[in-house]
């Protein structure tokens, strides 16, 4: 039998989308967010896909003063690949999105491939209670929030990226993303392989039913064919079950305190490295080797940690 390829583990150990308020896990200072970081190298995870916080109320920011102190720190401690998003929030402008990438040229930084809706006042009927006024504005005020990236704000981004070396994560919501993708691809703005980080659950994205998963899958292949690497992040209770599904078919995957707050039903994850071992148990479980920085700096064709700007 042929050996498959090794799976990437990428973690998001924080984000734009839970509140403080909806779990005590979630990291908000620096020290927590290095921290939690450091905690999910060491579980596993290749790729650490990472986002800042206003310490005061934990308000994410793209201000690159708060990266800096908890990206010198993850350097030191780990090996690890150290992606930045380019997504912040989505009730933030594109440039203000882009400072920390720009900021700080890492090896690997997340593109979302489209405008969209992105609907998170949902999770106002599970958490009735907030300590800071921002966090139930932030959700209510999804009900009339575009995600904005324009074709033009793509090429941008890629045109930045690419004169600085940093490749990207390229998170696709729906089948419409990875068709952008291929425009992208062809135009040579995007080079192989393509990093396809396929997202499942967000309201205004596709679904997270397997048949979602699979669909995505035959899209990609179709549009991509050897070219890509592809992974699978599900959000919220549908975290492992997608990476599960997506993984036996040979995806990598993602997890952390960003896309889901839970190890259960039920039961808040106490942090991101528990779901990496969850996920690590999991691909070891189907005799699935787990890639380390190095392999996957090499699947993913990166620059290599001594190249970044921090």
């Amino acid at each position: 039998m042929a050996q498959r390829p090794k799976a990437i583990i990428t973690c998001a150990p924080t984000g734009a989308i839970h509140t403080p308020s909806m779990s005590p896990h979630l990291p908000v200072t620096a020290d927590e967010i290095a921290h939690a970081s450091i905690e999910a190298a060491r579980a596993g995870a290749a790729i650490l896909h990472l986002h800042a916080r206003d310490p005061k109320d934990g308000r994410p920011s793209q201000d690159p003063d708060l990266f800096r102190p908890f990206l010198s720190k993850i350097k030191a401690a780990t090996d690890a690949v150290i992606n930045i998003t380019t997504g912040g929030s989505p009730h933030m402008s594109v440039e203000e999105r882009m400072r920390p990438a720009t900021t700080f040229k890492p090896e690997l930084a997340s593109l979302n491939m489209g405008s969209m809706n992105f609907g998170l006042f949902p999770m106002l009927e599970r958490f009735k209670s907030f300590e800071h006024e921002w966090e139930r504005e932030h959700l209510e005020n999804s009900r009339n929030l575009i995600f904005k990236n324009t074709f033009a704000d793509i090429e941008n981004i890629l045109k930045l990226g690419n004169a600085n070396g940093t490749r990207f994560e390229f998170e696709c919501y729906d089948v419409s993303h990875l068709n952008n993708l291929r425009h992208f691809l062809d135009r040579g703005l995007v080079q192989a392989p393509v990093f396809v980080q396929t997202v499942f659950g967000i309201l205004g994205g596709i679904g997270a039913d397997p048949e979602d998963l699979m669909h995505m899958r035959r899209t990609a292949a179709r549009l991509f064919g050897d070219r890509f690497e592809w992974s699978i992040l599900g959000t919220g209770r549908n975290q492992l079950p997608l990476a599960t599904i997506g993984a036996a078919m040979g995806a990598h995957v993602r997890v952390g305190l960003e896309d889901s707050l839970w190890i259960g039903p039920g039961r808040l994850a106490a942090s991101s490295a528990e779901q990496v071992l969850r996920i690590r148990a999991v691909l070891e479980a189907l005799n699935i080797d787990i890639a380390t920085p190095a392999e996957a700096r090499e699947i993913l064709g990166l620059k290599g940690a001594a190249n970044v700007d921090f």
